[in-house]
């Protein structure tokens, strides 16, 4: 299949072409006709698999072909959980819409916002945002969602795990019953299909890959490692591999400054992103080490989801995460665009129950190795020492099914 018979516009086609592409992915195959039938839909697609373009290609198209308002009132409205992956869509929708009268602007947090207010009122087709500044430019009546034709919630359970229920209540309250609705999400928990029944009307269900799988492409690996010499082992393998782009994630913002710091001091260039650094930070970071003037990028889960690194050789779990599904979130930052990648966990003595609850989500045991020279010598008992993991997933959101757009026709 080509994205001509896709039945999308000659503008787009040239922008997708001018970009390289010529066959669509398996969600965007699923998705476009669908939501240019104007369908609400809600999808499931792993990392890498090209969810941004299955939305927003015939996002453009629709709006395209709509009604064109001399104002320039915001007619649809991209929500994602982070400052990262709202820069990508906004990118993306710049990219696709190159040769189409539409406006787009991206607001979040972290900047000032007096430019984001001032591109608003020149007048905007698309918003990207994250729900913070979003609600805070509405508080301050900065904008008017009044005119809103398609939401699009992006990485919708991440924006779930983040505790962004309630502010996702408060926008879908602002704008029209009447407009088609979009949801894209890693993985289709429970509390995701409450949510989704309560915003989607007459839903569709698209995945274009089995729930909670890893990339076929991506090797995965573990080594069990003594807790205090990861460092010293990380520092190994990316010498001796010579490896000239890494992501590394942490579970938390100190143990990524201190791991950033520590391959500094070893002559391996590296930066730290997390929920603490700048914005102007962040973006400095993941320019550089998407430039290779970084080889090494230290990550917390949060500041890493939605990163579109392209071609990433290597993924490193230093702490495994507390949360089985992150496990595939942060493995799926490799393997992507049909080249292979590289996964490879430390496993520690007090994370291998953490192990088994992620092997039990893949439905398969990872090998394991143990390293001459970095054999473990944690005690046994600190096995249950375990943090205890977020049971978040656990929780019924308030209000229940069709709360959100309860009267909606």
């Amino acid at each position: 299949m080509s994205f001509k018979s896709l039945n999308l516009s000659e503008a787009i086609l040239h922008a997708v072409n001018k970009k390289g592409y010529t066959t669509p992915s398996p969600i965007q195959e699923k998705a476009i006709p669908l939501i240019l039938e104007r369908r609400d839909v809600l999808a499931s697609a792993q990392t890498g698999t090209g969810k941004t373009a299955g939305f927003t290609l015939p996002l453009l198209q629709i709006l395209s072909e709509g009604k064109q308002w001399k104002n320039r009132p915001i007619r649809s409205l991209v929500l994602t959980p982070t400052r990262e992956l709202a820069a990508q869509v906004a990118e993306s929708v710049k990219t696709y819409g190159e040769f189409l009268d539409l406006r787009s602007t991206v607001i979040y947090g972290g900047v000032n916002q007096n430019p984001q207010v001032r591109a608003i009122r020149n007048g905007v087709d698309i918003l990207i945002a994250t729900p913070g500044r979003l609600l805070d430019l509405n508080n301050q009546r900065l904008l008017s969602l009044a005119k809103i034709e398609i939401l699009i919630l992006d990485e919708a359970d991440r924006m779930l795990d983040m505790g962004f229920l309630k502010d996702i209540k408060k926008i879908i309250s602002l704008m029209p019953l009447n407009r088609q609705n979009l949801m894209f999400s890693a993985t289709f928990s429970k509390q995701i299909k409450e949510l989704a029944n309560g915003i989607l009307h007459n839903q569709v269900l698209v995945e274009a890959t089995p729930e909670n799988t890893t990339a076929e492409l991506v090797s995965q690996k573990a080594y069990r490692i003594d807790k205090k010499r990861k460092p010293e082992f990380v520092i190994k393998l990316i010498a001796e591999g010579d490896w000239k782009q890494v992501l590394i994630f942490t579970r938390t913002k100190h143990g990524a400054n201190r791991l950033s710091e520590k391959l500094s001091k070893n002559n391996i260039s590296s930066s730290a992103i997390h929920g603490n650094k700048s914005q102007n930070s962040r973006t400095k970071a993941l320019e550089g080490f998407k430039k290779g003037t970084v080889r090494v990028l230290v990550a917390t889960d949060i500041a890493a989801r939605g990163l579109d690194i392209p071609l990433l050789p290597h993924v490193i779990n230093f702490d495994l995460p507390q949360v089985p599904e992150d496990y595939v979130h942060r493995i799926g930052r490799t393997g992507r665009a049909g080249v292979s990648g590289e996964a490879i966990s430390l496993i520690a003595a007090d994370e291998l129950i953490l192990l088994k609850d992620i092997e039990k989500l893949l439905g398969q045991t990872m090998r394991n190795e143990i390293v001459e020279g970095f054999e473990p010598i944690d005690k046994p008992e600190a096995i249950d020492k375990t943090p205890k993991r977020n049971n978040f997933r656990k929780h019924k959101p308030k209000g229940g099914k069709g709360s959100y757009n309860k009267g909606r026709k």
